[in-house]
């Protein structure tokens, strides 16, 4: 066995005074991020690294308590090691400690009281630099019994971290709200969050449905409807006609979908005279903040076109670069998936993603880079695709995940979601204004994200960016 695998202590009698053990770590964001869940110090001093310097001496404190953590670590695990009964310490904190900080913790013994087998010790840790960070002493009762084991291993921890959702929403701080018809909002879940979206000045609502029953739902939840304009329906198809209505006229810049069915809604939204088309496909895509992949992933489409032919995938192919362009993916990468990566007939899904890939070749598809077909694997790990032996600028790196129909991209999304802790923010594309295709499912955070990604689109829209062509 490697002695590295091996955990042993020293006994009372076998320390010797000047004695030292050491150990080195450096400073992660996951280590502060562990810290705060484990102590419930969530002090921004500690957690956000844009906080003012003037607060360093909390972050003194915070980083301090992890370096005070080592040295109990070096105690625990080294000298005195296994047995060791921590009683006490007196340490003081020298300099702060940040990120990428290398520090060294070393203990040396400095004393030996044999009556209670008291041992005290020298602490001092020091950064990459040489400085001292951490000095002190601790108190501690050494243990009597010789043990020597096998080291047990750190059990394996994963962070998942949300933070792109809190970024996007932050980045809409600097545009003004849009006016939004919010549709049939009649359970808690939908009005509540079109409110926070309107505090968060991500939207300015426009309540559309029974005014009896948005009221009675306010009054019973406790939210504050007061300054919000109602639009009068009585019942969700004619709120889904309204709000087409004042999208048509202008008077809002999206809708976004409350308490009704969602065939309700995009009823409204695709009738022919009346509705909110386009020339091209309306499809829907989720902006996925997947916690273990390192950009945001579109999934399209998993939620309005079922079996899509080659000329509707390439308007939801369009969509998505569309989208991907107004969030700032640069550039989009899009992965055409089947269950394969070679083309074969067996598998028309094969067929349609070799043709898709050849109209973004002839410009028939732009703004973005097209390949497939790709299995999944290939199109989000580079190393899967490195073993198939697969030369693409999208495999292992793809942004956009156009799926082969409606059955697959649902699935997908909801795997990603409730395996991997995903969030899904929903909007839907290729109509004359984005569309919060929004969930009862979804938390607050994702209906957030996507009032956010509404913003987006249309700002983009007001200052002239390429949008679906007219219809006919």
């Amino acid at each position: 066995m490697d002695p590295s695998d091996i955990i042993e202590n020293r006994t009372f009698d076998e320390i010797a005074v000047g004695e030292s053990a050491s150990i080195s770590r450096t400073l992660t964001k996951d280590d502060i991020a562990l810290f705060a869940v484990v102590s419930g110090d969530v002090n921004p001093a500690h957690l956000d690294e844009s906080y003012a310097a003037s607060d360093m001496f909390h972050r003194i404190i915070a980083h301090g308590m992890w370096g005070g953590a080592l040295v109990s670590a070096v105690l625990g695990t080294r000298l005195p090691g296994p047995g060791t009964i921590y009683l006490g310490q007196d340490l003081h904190f020298r300099k702060p400690v940040g990120l990428g900080d290398t520090i060294t913790v070393t203990v040396t013994a400095k004393e030996k009281r044999p009556e209670k087998r008291i041992v005290i010790f020298d602490c001092c840790c020091v950064n990459q630099n040489g400085e001292e960070v951490i000095t002190g002493t601790a108190v501690t009762m050494a243990p009597t019994e010789k043990t020597r084991r096998p080291r047990v291993a750190l059990p394996e921890v994963e962070l998942l971290r949300h933070d792109r959702y809190a970024q996007l929403i932050a980045q809409c701080a600097k545009l003004e709200p849009i006016p939004t018809a919010v549709v049939h909002p009649c359970d808690r879940t939908s009005l509540e969050g079109a409110v926070r979206a309107a505090e968060a000045r991500l939207i300015v609502p426009l309540l559309v449905g029974p005014e009896a029953k948005i009221r009675s739902v306010a009054a019973a939840e406790g939210i504050d409807i007061g300054a919000y304009e109602i639009v009068v329906a009585e019942h969700s198809h004619e709120a889904a006609a309204k709000a087409v209505a004042l999208a048509r006229t202008g008077k809002v810049e999206a809708l976004m979908k409350g308490s009704l069915h969602t065939d309700e809604l995009m009823h409204a939204v695709t009738a022919a005279e009346s509705g909110l088309r386009t020339a091209r496909r309306i499809s829907h895509a989720f902006i996925m903040d997947v916690p273990n992949y390192p950009d945001p992933l579109i999934i399209t489409d998993a939620a309005i076109n079922i079996f899509p032919t080659l000329e509707d995938k390439r308007d939801i192919c369009q969509n998505a670069i569309d989208l991907a362009q107004v969030l700032g993916f640069k550039p989009p990468k899009v992965a055409v998936l089947s269950a394969v990566e070679t083309v074969t007939e067996k598998i028309p899904s094969t067929v349609v993603a070799a043709a898709l890939c050849k109209m973004a070749d002839r410009g028939q598809i732009t703004g973005g880079l097209v390949d497939g077909p790709l299995a999944f694997d290939n199109a989000v790990s580079e190393e899967a695709a490195q073993t198939k032996h697969i030369v693409s600028p999208v495999a292992g790196k793809a942004n956009i995940l156009l799926v082969p129909d409606l059955e697959a991209g649902n699935m997908l999304a909801k795997q990603l979601t409730y395996m991997s802790k995903a969030d899904a923010a929903g909007i839907v594309l290729g109509a004359r204004i984005p569309i919060m295709l929004t969930s009862r499912a979804d938390n607050l955070r994702t209906r957030m994200a996507s009032a956010a990604v509404a913003v987006f689109l249309a700002h983009a829209r007001r200052q002239g960016a390429p949008a679906a062509p007219a219809p006919g």
